[in-house]
């Protein structure tokens, strides 16, 4: 049973937890950070809004889906998505490091190039950003997913 305090510190903290999880994502190929740390920050911001408000509101609020009265838990749209965000993810991870063998370089060999962008005049562009978003998708996935099924018991 969540309280009013939760919601309100949950409202507060949840986009802040995700902007940290993006920052540490994008630093991810150059700093400390990157798939891993940013899809753990971004399932526990997820676990707090469905802790304080439930697997119900994300379906019906958030993402405008209506869930019959007699759905059981694991069987809620969301569970199924948090599964294929996790087969995406696996297939992105693989896919970056055999894009490299595919061109007869190294398996998980690495790339950057620089570019140009209205607000960034001098931004890097690594080949390793594709990696961590697969990783990304892997952990969230999967964290999402064994909450969901855990929450259920």
């Amino acid at each position: 049973m969540s309280t009013i305090i939760l919601r309100t510190v949950t409202r507060l903290a949840v986009p802040i937890v995700f902007i940290t999880s993006f920052a540490l994502f994008l630093q991810g190929h150059n700093l400390p950070g990157g798939g891993f740390i940013a899809g753990v920050l971004t399932a526990t911001g997820l676990a707090l809004v469905y802790i304080a408000y439930g697997l119900d509101f994300l379906e019906e609020t958030v993402f405008q889906r209506s869930i019959g009265g007699s759905v059981e838990h694991i069987q809620h749209g969301l569970v199924s998505d948090y599964r294929r965000l996790f087969a995406v993810g696996l297939a992105v991870a693989a896919g970056s490091g055999l894009a490299f063998v595919a061109l007869g370089m190294p398996f998980m060999s690495y790339g950057y190039t620089y570019a140009s962008f209205p607000l960034y005049d001098h931004m890097e562009l690594a080949s390793a950003v594709v990696f961590d978003f697969g990783v990304y998708c892997v952990v969230v996935g999967s964290l999402l997913t064994i909450l969901s099924v855990v929450g259920e018991e």
